[in-house]
């Protein structure tokens, strides 16, 4: 069947405006949050909200960099997401190489079912258990404690996609490796890390999102301004009685925008990597 340039166009016409009519529906909160941002207190608390700015106004986000603990927030935000990241992607990585390798075996089978099974308990569940054995273990308000409790949760996951990557290198790799006289670390650490680096790159991105956008555990088992995360510590915002709704909204612009930027930088390296644990080599 021939189409018509006039169809071509409609059609295209049409993809496009869907497109950016879902663009705008999923970026509106975000605009919303930048522009109430902006906003002077009058204009924040008006009874007319409108998205137009009589009197444009950086005095939220001076007030939220200065005389707020939001630096150090960010500080915390950036060491936990950083450390559950590099300690999630160091057990995930022999883990899904044994899930890969050895998926015939019956006890690899438990293992994996094991790890998806812990997928399917609600966080909330393991709050007071977690929350004892780091009382127990003299961790709260501390980094490790932050740290081991965000690997519990990105391990499993982190795991399986990462086998979905090795499953998709060849086992001829390993086997010339073996021949040259290249042990199993050195295949790993030489070949295989190498050869699967944009999926582990898009495995890392992930835990550390999950780590930075992370609220529950951050709220409970932090009690000090010292270790407090980002998270948590923009709820000091909203008090009992009166909401700091200009400067909640910079200091969520201001969580928000690194990891933003940073997506759209490193975009394309997520997708590639993303897209390799989708296909089998």
């Amino acid at each position: 069947m021939v189409v018509g340039s006039s169809q071509r166009s409609l059609r295209g016409v049409l993809t496009y405006g869907t497109l950016m009519l879902f663009a705008a529906y999923s970026l509106f909160p975000f605009l919303w949050m930048i522009d109430t941002a902006l906003k002077p207190v009058a204009e924040v608390r008006s009874a007319d909200p409108s998205f137009w700015i009589d009197a444009p106004t950086l005095s939220n986000f001076t007030r939220v960099l200065l005389d707020s603990e939001f630096l150090t927030y960010f500080r915390n935000s950036l060491i936990v997401a950083a450390g559950s990241t590099i300690l999630t992607i160091a057990v995930s990585v022999f883990c899904s190489y044994a899930l890969s390798r050895w998926a015939y075996l019956s006890l690899s089978r438990l293992v994996g079912g094991a790890l998806l099974l812990s997928q399917m308990i609600p966080g909330v569940l393991l709050l007071v258990p977690l929350y004892i054995l780091m009382q127990r273990l003299g961790l709260l308000s501390t980094y490790a404690a932050l740290i081991i409790v965000y690997c519990t949760f990105t391990i499993p996951l982190c795991t399986f996609m990462l086998k979905g990557f090795f499953d998709a290198v060849p086992r001829e790799l390993e086997d010339a490796s073996e021949i040259d006289g290249c042990s199993r670390t050195g295949f790993i650490l030489r070949v295989l890390l190498p050869v699967s680096a944009p999926g582990i790159f898009a495995t890392a991105v992930f835990a550390f999102v999950t780590a930075w956008n992370e609220f529950m555990f951050g709220y409970v088992l932090i009690n000090s301004d010292a270790r407090r995360t980002l998270t948590p510590g923009i709820m000091l915002f909203k008090g009992s009685h009166l909401t700091d709704w200009g400067g909640l909204m910079a200091a969520s612009v201001l969580a928000v925008l690194p990891i933003a930027l940073g997506f759209v930088y490193l975009q394309r390296f997520l997708v590639e990597g993303l897209s390799a644990g989708a296909v089998k080599g």
